[in-house]
């Protein structure tokens, strides 16, 4: 998946590439107009062409100088260096072809101002964007989490190599030694022994796992990798003389480092840009509705009864990270109090508490809920990246303390505002396998268009208030 992730990035710089080339030259054209004393400083014809060979050449040398490949620079100046050199080549070529055909008049002003704007905007792009794949997206709240298992020599290879690789963000979170005494990787924290796995993967929030066990490894691998799918964990295996007997692993490999994959959830790379894009777009205009009826709604909500307008509540996210969820508040200000002794009339089987015609809704609440105009302020956790417009019910800490282990896969993936169990009528099920059955079957079914149905789904539910109560 992380060369896919760059090999998007990569066409998205190339076609940018050719646009701040295109731009670059009309600006360098426009002002050697000015600079120049001559009526004409080449024709347009000719600065057709040079813009077009120029629009190929910059990005073959791009190319080979590694700024569309998925590995890293050793650092900021070895890019900068590569970086002037490329661009140079390009306008080293043109001009030769330009004194080789003759080409007069040919504007020395141009090609002056149109290397040094280039080049300035590129290094200035490239910095920004290298910056925040390398430090800002590895540190962010989604950086993909990965724990290591292994021999010292093959783990620090390992962390190596994902040192090198580019992706939209990962990081080693530490790593699980077979002899904890002499536990050396590379400056990566060490978690514990083999027989630590179960907590690290409860404890800490792991995304991806990868074993890189030597050859004749006294370690049940095939157990731990059961663990890992009934968590919802990906898997990696950096193989030693292993032969897979799961269809659903895949062989890739990182920065040459050959990888059997377990993807346990989204394997798309496409599918979550697409996806990560109608968020960002769906979450700009469900917050700019959540913006104008807050005064509308807050009113109601303060008049009806006693309280804050918005009801936060921590939730469980993907792979157990906590964050705060918002909603307008539908239930009186002591709602939670009030709880525990509603908990023996809980419709739900499970680890889920949910009543028909529970007394701690307000009478603006109930028209809240009905109307589902209480979601809205869940644009904020999306547009904070921690909720997708499309997803699993995020779960509340006290529910997930009760989950089985094959629960957990349901979150594997990011919270939704709405999925499955929301346009499958949500109230008319009581069941909390159910639940959790629906969710696993998006997740393994999950593709981008399926995103896009349920929406319309959801929209229906919505206007035909079916479900809600």
């Amino acid at each position: 998946m992380y060369r896919h992730q760059f090999y998007i990035v990569a066409n998205v710089l190339m076609v940018a590439d050719t646009l701040i080339l295109i731009a670059t030259g009309y600006l360098a054209y426009s002002l050697s107009l000015e600079l120049s004393r001559e009526t004409l400083v080449m024709a347009w014809y000719d600065f057709l062409g040079a813009i077009m060979f120029l629009m190929f050449a910059n990005n073959y040398f791009m190319g080979k100088f590694g700024f569309y490949s998925d590995k890293r620079f050793p650092s900021t100046w070895t890019m900068i260096r590569s970086l002037v050199i490329a661009v140079a080549m390009g306008f080293f070529v043109l001009s030769a072809g330009v004194i080789l055909l003759g080409i007069k008049p040919f504007s020395r002003e141009y090609l002056v101002i149109h290397f040094l704007t280039v080049l300035v905007v590129l290094t200035f792009t490239r910095v920004i964007l290298y910056y925040y794949l390398d430090h800002r997206a590895r540190g962010s709240f989604n950086s993909r989490q990965i724990l290591l298992v292994g021999d010292n020599e093959r783990v620090t290879a390992v962390a190596d190599a994902l040192n090198k690789q580019r992706s939209w963000g990962h990081q080693v979170a530490g790593c699980l030694c077979e002899d904890v005494e002499k536990c050396g990787c590379g400056g990566i924290p060490c978690l514990g022994a083999m027989e630590d796995f179960n907590r690290v993967l409860h404890d800490r929030e792991i995304d991806e796992v990868i074993f890189a066990l030597p050859k004749g490894s006294p370690v049940d691998l095939a157990d731990h990798l059961k663990k890992c799918k009934s968590l919802g964990v990906a898997v990696r295996i950096v193989p030693a003389m292993f032969e897979p007997s799961d269809p659903s692993l895949r062989v890739e490999t990182v920065q040459g480092i050959p990888t059997l994959t377990d993807y346990a959830a989204f394997r798309s790379a496409s599918g979550l840009l697409y996806k990560k894009l109608l968020d960002l777009t769906a979450g700009l205009v469900g917050f700019a509705l959540f913006v104008l009826m807050y005064p509308v709604i807050g009113l109601a909500i303060k008049l009806d009864s006693p309280g804050p307008v918005l009801f936060k509540q921590t939730r469980i996210g993907m792979h157990g990270r906590r964050f705060t969820l918002y909603k307008f508040r539908s239930m009186v200000a002591e709602a939670d109090e009030q709880k525990e002794k509603l908990m023996t009339k809980s419709e739900m089987s499970g680890p889920i508490f949910k009543i028909a015609r529970d007394p701690r809704i307000t009478r603006v609440g109930r028209f809240l809920r009905r109307t589902s105009l209480d979601e809205f302020p869940q644009f904020i956790n999306v547009l904070k990246g921690e909720m997708s417009l499309v997803g699993t019910r995020p779960p509340t800490a006290d529910e997930v303390e009760h989950y089985e282990d094959w629960h957990w896969r349901r979150i594997s993936i990011k919270p939704g505002i709405t999925g499955l169990w929301q346009i499958s009528g949500r109230n008319k099920i009581t069941d909390f396998t159910e639940v959790v059955r629906l969710d696993l079957q998006y997740i393994d079914g999950w593709l981008f268009r399926r995103d896009i149905d349920i929406l319309w789904k959801t929209i229906w539910v919505v206007l035909a208030r079916k479900g809600a109560r």
